[in-house]
């Protein structure tokens, strides 16, 4: 759960310094199953596979998150989910986090501690068993976060954008749309009215969290690849902007089905508060789908239209691959 900051200690980190605020943030964090951790200048980690995947990315105060909209654990939260899709669109199972997290001086570090309990609880939910094994603190004129996600194929081969061939099935895993219109609503709202943003939150929170806490498939990553995906891709910049990514590296076009992607607009317009439970003016009920969509995983196969085992795809989203 988010921590209470409004009764937790709230020196901030320029009057505590970094060892005396990294001694509170790293007990509140998973440890990963490393060979060494935390605590030495490198971090020693197992490969039995023989090979690691590698994947970063970076979220930046203004151009990727804005603290009216996010609370810490939410940021620590994405900040991990938005690093483990990308190791399953590779068909990968997760295995370790690298993190360096830079704030002002005059950050609380009860907010740290909130941004590491949210990372903490992603791990549990999206792939147990893994955790932090390394990182970095320091100060910064704004608040940011870099994390560096490892992971293990398991003996099969790593599943790449280049591999959907003519005749092979596209389906999606997760729910289209929902990051964009919860992202939608926001931007609406602005940022200065505090107000505006808590009743947001009260009459779209399950929305909101699409997007501000995303909840990716990430087991489905390895589901995809056992059942034989023959591409993947994480889904992070929409359905049809990343589509476009595999049929081009394969060498494709993708054949999308619109009734399809008629009902999953449907259900975000079914997401969307009502017109007077949505402040200000975020009021609307038209369905905002656009081109920006949840962390999901997008994967071709090469055969008849059915989900991997266990997945939790809402719907096949295509046709057919054909040649250009």
């Amino acid at each position: 759960m988010p921590v209470d900051l409004e009764h937790a200690v709230t020196d901030d980190l320029a009057a505590v310094g970094e060892r005396a605020a990294l001694a509170r943030i790293i007990p509140r964090l998973r440890r990963a199953e490393a060979l060494l951790g935390p605590g030495d200048d490198a971090a020693l980690v197992a490969a039995p596979d023989g090979r690691v995947l590698l994947s970063t990315d970076a979220m930046i105060e203004g151009p990727d998150f804005r603290r009216a909209w996010s609370t810490p654990y939410e940021l620590g939260w994405k900040a991990v989910a938005t690093n483990l899709a990308d190791i399953a669109a590779m068909g990968g199972r997760p295995t370790g986090l690298l993190v360096a997290l830079a704030a002002p001086g005059a950050t609380p570090v009860a907010e740290l501690e909130a941004i590491a309990d949210g990372m903490a609880a992603a791990c549990d939910a999206l792939a147990p068993g893994i955790g932090v094994v390394g990182g970095d603190l320091t100060s910064a004129p704004l608040l940011s976060l870099a994390v560096t996600v490892t992971g293990s194929l398991d003996g099969r081969a790593p599943v790449l954008r280049s591999g959907a061939r003519v005749g092979d099935v596209v389906a999606y895993s997760g729910r289209l749309g929902l990051a964009a219109a919860a992202l939608r609503l926001l931007f609406a709202v602005g940022e200065d009215d505090a107000a505006a943003i808590a009743a947001l939150r009260r009459g779209a929170g399950p929305l909101l969290r699409e997007q501000l806490a995303p909840t990716p498939p990430v087991r489905d990553g390895v589901r995809a690849a056992e059942a034989g995906a023959t591409a993947m891709l994480d889904v992070s910049d929409g359905l049809l902007l990343d589509a476009s990514r595999i049929a081009a590296a394969s060498g494709v076009a993708l054949d999308l089905d619109g009734d399809v992607l008629a009902r999953a607009a449907a259900e975000v317009t079914a997401a969307l508060p009502d017109e007077e439970d949505a402040p200000g003016p975020a009021r609307t009920r038209r369905s905002p789908w656009c081109s920006a969509a949840a962390r999901t995983t997008a994967c071709s196969r090469r055969s008849r239209a059915s989900r991997p085992r266990g997945s939790s795809a809402s719907a096949s989203c295509g046709r057919a691959a054909r040649r250009c």
